[in-house]
């Protein structure tokens, strides 16, 4: 944004059984069994803090008997050193250390401040205990004793390194870490008045969880204050935990309906006194995605409104309570915050890039044809264009004095590669990334721009990360070659994977990627199966790693084809990406029907009567689109934890990109799939979590009813209090993917 009657699921286990012991001879071919078992793992690099600005990194790894240490690398040599040993994280009279789950470091690097213990808020494990390492004392002692066990959320350093604070049971605490007292700031939290983090759909919608900001002078802490009590409940019911089922209650705001008031506030660490700031708009019309300090009196504050068509930037001085817009940017469709692509990873990070001495800010914008990054200077608002040319950029990494690093690809849209541009806006950027890396690559850059870990994929050959120099993008050490994974690939038949454009009768050009069956022969005909998306927030046809199941599909006899159609965020210009305003279901759901038909055309290798098409989320709904809109294409349908009515789903993402149906109501029912139930003529399987915080089961009972009123058959499952993801609990993933894969190869296989 997931009920099989005994007889099938008895048939199911059977065939995927056969499936299996047919295979088990030929270990040239995947099995479901060895996709879910250890034997093909992958290798990840964990999460790193650059130190010294950037000349070191410290990450967490694993000693010889599997505790975590904190190990610190040279980023000119990649030398290393123990930079806090398993020993030194083991609390006293503990037998083991701490499992670190995150880490930071203060402003001057003498203390190191612990993750552990963590529990789920949502999609991310954001509560948690917090311990500090004093690495001048060689202390370890935990924060918030007096607070229930995993209940710390966001714990931070003043930058004065003498406080902490953090957020427990909606209210905001500050800590001395040398004395251990404990002030309270807020009082009023209760879970309708949220203080310093977010409800549901702030973080869904915006990443937005850390609610709070030190200011450099240590006494006052900006922060996020959120009123939910006139936010609906919606229950989900967890019917298998005990005798009598449990409601479990969660505050959402729906399509059309008011979301959170939200304002913010900075609160005296001393006098423990708040003034709330008097940011211009309607609280509830609004939304506060981001705000940051600049300097000790003066705070940045973002703010889009409820169409999310208008963003307003402010400037806020403290000493004068004087608020100032100094930046506003408005769209005819929507404006995003940050912008959905392959090569992002800064999700949540929603604050502005501060450049030329935090005098002016970083922003892309889509106001002239394509995405661009502007400079834009504070006191006056002026715009300097750094990234001229007609392309997209596609995310941008951070700043030096200097230069801006960007992911772009001018030349193709399923890859991506580094830049670099001067913040003058002189002279052309710079590619960086060398042509031997031709696929996906991303970037974790050091603060000075000197060096970066460096990911790179395409769709033969899994994640190798590497430790670079820039800006010659000089290899220092290889941090993660997965050879392992590689080399048991290579005893496998693969298939072969291509880039395509297709033209649809409309005119419209859409990028596919199409991965054949192995032993793949032209001139005989196979059944095909289309895995889409289709909406704003996610592209298909990109050049990284196939994976595991498109491998055992094709080593099955299958075509798989992922295709981008108008609406995604393809790097394909504005228009491309903005063209699916207030048409979301329909314009992207035509688009990847006419694709279909033009291949159908095309190669005749492709079966037209075993079409299959399958998705999840917003690949879900789509699956019903073309399932319901477009009958004579396709004639299996799998869709997974998908909307089918649009105004079941969270009111920040479908108002973005179809407005408020208080005005186009229309538009949001001739989007939903639910309307066009009454078309469907093929196999179609439906899977969702009743647990499903994001994509509610509602949906799936709301789409039953109406198939069952026109009397169309349909196959169901639905996976008992899991979530969005369908992962909890053991077996569950290789339970649902065998679930699928019967589906496909009894309806639609050779």
């Amino acid at each position: 944004m997931r009920i099989l009657k005994h007889v099938f699921v008895v048939l199911v286990a059977a065939q995927i059984g056969f499936t299996a012991t047919a295979q088990e001879q030929d270990l040239s071919k995947l099995t479901l069994d060895r996709i879910y078992s250890p034997e093909f793992n992958g290798d990840n690099a964990r999460s790193i803090s650059w130190i010294n600005d950037g000349e070191a990194f410290v990450t967490i790894e694993r000693t010889d008997s599997g505790e975590d240490q904190l190990i610190k690398y040279e980023s000119k040599s990649n030398d290393q050193e123990v930079f806090l040993s398993a020993d030194a994280l083991t609390p006293a009279g503990a037998s083991q250390a701490l499992r670190v789950a995150d880490f930071s470091l203060s402003k001057d690097e003498s203390k190191v401040l612990i993750f552990t213990n963590t529990s789920r808020v949502w999609r991310s494990n954001t509560k948690g205990d917090y311990w500090v390492y004093d690495l001048d004392t060689k202390k370890l002692k935990q924060l918030g004793t007096d607070l229930p066990s995993s209940s710390l959320m966001f714990a931070k350093f003043s930058d004065a390194n003498k406080k902490v604070a953090y957020v427990s049971g909606f209210n905001l605490y500050e800590e001395d870490f040398k004395t251990g007292e404990v002030t309270q700031l807020t009082t009023d939290g209760t879970g309708d008045i949220i203080n310093g983090t977010f409800d549901w759909v702030y973080e869904e919608e915006f990443g937005a969880r850390d609610g709070f900001r030190w200011n450099p002078d240590g006494k006052h802490i900006a922060y996020w204050q959120l009123d939910a009590s006139e936010i609906g409940t919606f229950y989900m019911i967890n019917n298998t935990d005990s005798v009598y089922a449990k409601p479990i209650p969660l505050q959402y705001p729906k399509t059309g309906y008011d979301p959170s008031s939200a304002k913010v506030g900075i609160v005296n660490t001393e006098t423990q006194k708040t003034h709330w700031i008097a940011v211009p708009g309607d609280a509830v019309q609004h939304y506060i995605p981001a705000l940051q300090w600049i300097n000790e009196d003066l705070l940045l504050i973002q703010q889009l409104n409820r169409k999310q068509n208008t963003l307003k930037i402010f400037t806020y001085t403290p000493s004068t309570d004087v608020i100032k817009n100094v930046y506003t940017e408005t769209e005819d469709t929507w404006v995003d915050l940050d912008y959905p692509d392959v090569s992002a990873n800064q999700w949540g990070k929603n604050d502005l890039l501060l450049t030329d001495d935090q005098s002016a800010f970083l922003r892309m914008t889509e106001n002239d044809a394509w995405r661009h990054i502007y400079k834009v200077r504070l006191k006056d608002g002026k715009k300097t264009l750094l990234t001229p040319g007609a392309y997209d950029v596609a995310a941008f990494y951070t700043a030096t004095d200097k230069e801006v690093f960007f992911s772009a690809s001018p030349e193709s849209p399923a890859q991506r590669y580094l830049f670099k541009a001067s913040l003058s806006g002189k002279g052309k950027p710079q590619r960086l990334t060398p042509s031997t890396f031709e696929g996906i690559n991303t970037y974790q850059i050091a603060p000075n721009g000197k060096y970066a870990i460096h990911n790179h994929t395409d769709v033969t050959t899994p994640t190798t990360t590497r430790l670079i120099g820039l800006p010659k993008h000089k290899t220092i050490k290889t941090l993660i070659t997965n050879q392992k994974l590689k080399d048991k690939l290579s005893t496998l038949a693969m298939p072969e994977t291509e880039f395509f454009q297709v033209e649809t009768e409309d005119g419209i050009v859409v990028e596919g990627r199409i991965t054949k069956p192995t032993g793949f022969d032209a001139s005989e005909e196979y059944p095909v199966l289309f895995h889409v998306y289709g909406e704003p927030w996610g592209q298909m046809a990109t050049d990284n790693f196939i994976g595991l199941y498109d491998i055992f599909l094709a080593q099955n006899g299958f075509v798989i084809i992922n295709m981008d159609n108008r609406g995604t965020p393809s790097l394909k210009g504005s228009d491309w990406r903005k063209s699916i305003y207030r048409k979301v279901g329909v314009i992207n759901s035509r688009d990847q029907a006419m694709a279909t038909k033009a291949l159908l055309k095309k190669w005749s290798f492709l079966d037209e009567n075993r079409v299959s098409v399958w998705g999840w989320s917003g690949g879900g709904s789509m699956t019903l689109n073309l399932m319901f809109r477009y009958p004579e294409l396709y004639q299996t349908g799998m869709a997974v934890a998908a909307v089918a009515n649009q105004l079941f789903y969270d009111n920040i993402y479908q108002e973005r990109y179809m407005g408020l149906p208080q005005e186009n109501k229309e538009d949001f029912r001739e989007g939903s799939p639910a309307t066009y139930a009454k078309d469907l003529e093929g196999n179609l399987l439906v899977v969702h979590g009743t647990g499903d915080d994001n994509v509610h089961y509602q949906n799936m009972e709301y789409l039953v009813n109406e198939l069952i009123k026109h009397n169309k058959q349909f196959t169901m499952m639905a996976y008992p209090n899991r979530s969005h993801g369908i992962y909890e609990g053991e077996n569950t993933r290789r339970h649902l993917y065998t679930l699928l894969t019967n589906y496909l190869f009894t309806h639609n296989g050779k």
